[in-house]
């Protein structure tokens, strides 16, 4: 037998290097032999608008589990979808679209769907158990929710198409998937959709606060946050009763995402004569609004807050209806709760699809968001903005009180998205990842998932509160592994 020695001496022949001593990682007081992920789709690995195997592969449970590898953690099983399409069909009949990518034909990107049709059937269930028990859309309290996996609720809306393509039975509990595989560890990452939901549509949703009965809430709806509560403990006393660990994170705040953040208040190109044309056809309104305001109907600064005008330019503010105004319409018909947006207006992304549209086909005048005002699903107002940063407020109070009741780890995952808005975070290339739409790294297409790489950091981020909790020694992850943005 002949064995080779290579690199054991220095470049000048002298004394040898010893190689560096193998690290070996331990799991500290912690157990990660069985290792299971609940929570929705930012524990399914969503991204760009849809679930997909690449993203499922690249979820933040993963990038967990292959470190728990290390030190005696074992299979991590996922729920894949059929195809890196994503797109979900019940009964051959689409119902969730494909993933997004950027189209660049028009030479200014935009996002579009991937082409092709997806392959994911979901009455084609799938035998578990599975690890990763994420279900993009479920809320705190779907988790505990008998049937939420029932395919036979789905086009009745009573069940999750994710859920159902893997539940044990039709009138399983996530939760108790879960606690089948007798779990030694847990990470639990739910919640943001309680209030978020409300904000995505604009905060077209009614805040339920006071109302203990979710199975009245719509999808749109913020929970209460004693619902909440009650359902957060009790995932926790259920998952940890026979002594497994864990990990938690609370919930990012909405003005990070890039959902709400990317498209201007004052979108609005304009010559002057156009501009001329629109101040006339607002006069009757402003002059209305300021007569009522004379007469004290309504206060001066409510009056200046609704006068309209546009001017020359490329940065006119749009249009929008705003149901905290005063009703005037009592006193004038035409005087509707209408106002042009501020900075402090929040557009949510999609808004972007219907400014500058034609309200009326026939009619080039319906402009909307100019001549037609936008409805309130388009645009998140400081009043809505407040309702349900504080829900969320009120829920990682529970989280961060829980966790040392059940003496789990905490992620301040909030902390973590503020500072990637705020300054971005540095890699160890030199490259920044930040919150930007498309080119920051840090969050998807769909503007409210991270992408991989942003996973990548929420998963190193759990890793260091582990060690810290648990006493183990993981490496965490190298985010420059993972993309920050998926090229077609």
């Amino acid at each position: 037998m002949i064995v080779l020695l290579l690199g054991c001496n220095n470049d000048d022949g002298g004394t040898p290097i010893p190689p560096e001593p193998e690290i070996e990682y331990t799991s500290g007081s912690a157990d990660f032999t069985t290792y299971v992920a609940l929570g929705n789709s930012l524990t399914a690995g969503f991204s760009d608008s849809a679930l997909f195997i690449d993203g499922q592969l690249a979820s933040f449970p993963t990038m967990l589990a292959s470190n728990f590898a290390l030190a005696g953690g074992g299979e991590f099983t996922i729920p894949l979808m059929a195809d890196n399409l994503g797109g979900l069909t019940l009964g051959g009949q689409a119902v969730r679209g494909n993933r997004l990518i950027l189209d660049f034909s028009s030479g200014d990107p935009t996002p579009v769907e991937v082409e092709g049709s997806g392959a994911t059937e979901i009455s084609n269930t799938l035998a578990g158990p599975f690890n990763n028990l994420g279900a993009p859309g479920a809320k705190s309290y779907h988790l505990l929710a008998p049937g939420y996996g029932n395919v036979a609720g789905v086009a009745l809306g009573l069940a999750n198409p994710y859920y159902a393509r893997f539940a044990s039975s039709g009138t399983a509990t996530i939760v108790g998937d879960a606690l089948a595989q007798n779990p030694t560890f847990f990470s639990l990452w739910v919640g943001n959709l309680d209030a978020l939901n409300f904000a995505i549509a604009g905060g077209d949703g009614i805040d339920q606060t006071g109302n203990l009965d979710p199975s009245t809430y719509g999808n749109d709806d913020i929970s209460d946050p004693n619902v909440f509560a009650a359902a957060y403990d009790g995932i926790l006393e259920a998952i940890t009763a026979n002594g497994a660990k864990g990990v938690i994170a609370n919930l990012p705040d909405l003005k990070v995402l890039p959902y709400f953040t990317t498209v201007p208040f004052n979108p609005v190109p304009l010559d002057a004569a156009t501009a001329g044309l629109l101040n006339g056809a607002y006069a009757a309104y402003n002059g209305g609004i300021n007569q009522l305001a004379s007469l004290n109907i309504i206060t001066a600064e409510e009056a200046a807050a609704r006068q309209i005008s546009f001017s020359a330019g490329d940065a006119n503010a749009v249009v929008l209806l705003d149901e905290d105004l005063t009703d005037l319409t009592g006193f004038n018909p035409a005087l509707i709760n209408m106002r042009q947006a501020t900075a402090a207006d929040l557009l949510v992304f999609t808004s972007q699809t219907i400014i500058g549209t034609l309200a009326n086909p026939n009619d080039p005048t319906s402009i909307n968001g100019v001549a037609v005002p936008l409805a309130d699903k388009w645009v998140l107002t400081p009043e809505e903005q407040q309702i349900a940063t504080q829900a969320a407020a009120a829920y990682n109070q529970t989280i961060e009180a829980l966790a040392q009741k059940y003496d789990v780890a905490f992620v301040d995952a909030k902390g973590l998205l503020d500072e990637v808005n705020e300054t971005g975070i540095t890699l160890s290339d030199g490259s920044i990842v930040t919150s930007d739409y498309a080119t920051g790294g840090g969050f998807s297409l769909d503007g409210i998932h991270p992408a991989p790489r942003g996973y990548a950091l929420v998963a190193n981020e759990m890793i260091e509160a582990i060690n810290a909790k648990y006493g183990s020694n993981l490496p965490g992850v190298e985010p420059l592994d993972f993309t920050g943005l998926y090229i077609k």
